[in-house]
């Protein structure tokens, strides 16, 4: 998962297997990788599954996948995901700990899928860096680790190191490692043979808000937040819901006091506050990420919503935070 591509082919990758890791989440790394080998023709990837002691582990779900080596026996690679679930500081050791130290000296980028960045942050390795894990223990390692900078987006990628939010998440830092390294054809082509409608941004979030409780303006409001990069036309959003779209600015209007274009246009811009407030990510990337084809009608809009731009927005949180 480095951003600099490795001197050949294959790329290999290590996985580190802790204890009730997310079965889902290492499944939904790997996939691209391979559908990405078998459409070039080439192995472009190659994956090294590790655990502690070199037996088979046991995931979260109940099924056992087997290892290709232990801590003592694993090849050297570049890049090394961590993959972890429920209670991973249970796996957490000095054993450990010594040996992600060591991956690291030797400079091998490390990173996190679903919780296993609790494993990196105990070796004092994400000290001053930006990741993101699942959404639920999200406030629990922000309190054990301080110094971490965690913020609730789909995956990150820096030089330093990777990390996603598990689940689903892992097919878009797959897909975005495949890019970067091979282009943007064969990464779609890739999530075309996964029917992953869209490659998500990382400054995308990984859950919706509390929505209001009508049902039928529950579930349009959900649409909403689930098509907030590419935004669905209010026509096609009533299609969705079967109904008609004067149905549907009716019962806006009923409920809210506000049209259906108001509120999609109010989600987004709320979501592009609480990135450009919380996350490190670009005025473009967040831009995007909100469903703006420009930085520039992005910052119209966000300038006539809240009064200031977006620029002005990250200038007032970087000073609140110094």
């Amino acid at each position: 998962m480095r951003l600099q591509p490795s001197d050949t082919l294959p790329e290999r990758i290590g996985f580190l297997l802790l204890p009730r890791f997310a079965m889902v989440a290492f499944f939904s790394a790997i996939e691209p990788l391979r559908i990405a080998n078998r459409i070039d023709g080439r192995p472009l990837f190659r994956w090294d599954v590790i655990s502690r002691d070199g037996e088979p582990v046991v995931a979260s779900n109940g099924m056992t996948l087997i290892a290709s080596g232990s801590l003592h026996t694993a090849p050297q690679v570049p890049s090394l995901a961590v993959c972890a679930s429920f209670d991973p500081e249970s796996a957490i050791d000095g054993e450990l700990i010594d040996w992600l130290r060591a991956r690291a000296y030797e400079g091998c980028v490390l990173g996190g899928i679903d919780t296993g960045c609790y494993a990196l942050a105990a070796a004092g390795l994400l000290d001053d860096k930006t990741v993101t894990l699942h959404w639920e223990c999200l406030a629990d390692f922000s309190t054990r680790f301080p110094r971490v900078d965690v913020v609730e987006s789909i995956y990150e990628v820096t030089d330093e190191g990777f990390s996603c939010a598990g689940g689903s998440a892992a097919i878009d830092m797959s897909l975005d490692l495949i890019r970067r390294r091979h282009g943007d054809a064969l990464a779609k082509q890739v999530r075309d043979q996964l029917i992953h409608e869209q490659g998500r941004r990382p400054a995308s979030r990984q859950r919706n808000p509390a929505i209001p409780q009508e049902p039928m303006l529950q579930r349009a409001i959900t649409l909403m937040d689930d098509h907030l990069e590419s935004p669905l036309s209010i026509r096609a959003l009533a299609n969705e819901l079967g109904i008609t779209w004067r149905r549907l600015d009716r019962l806006f209007a009923r409920h809210l006091a506000i049209s259906p274009q108001k509120t999609y246009l109010a989600r987004r811009l709320d979501h592009a506050y609480w990135l450009l407030s919380e996350t490190p990510h670009s005025i473009m990337d967040i831009s995007l990420a909100c469903g703006f084809a420009s930085a520039s009608s992005f910052s119209r809009a966000f300038r006539h919503h809240y009064g200031s731009t977006p620029s002005q927005l990250r200038q007032q949180a970087v000073s609140n935070r110094a």
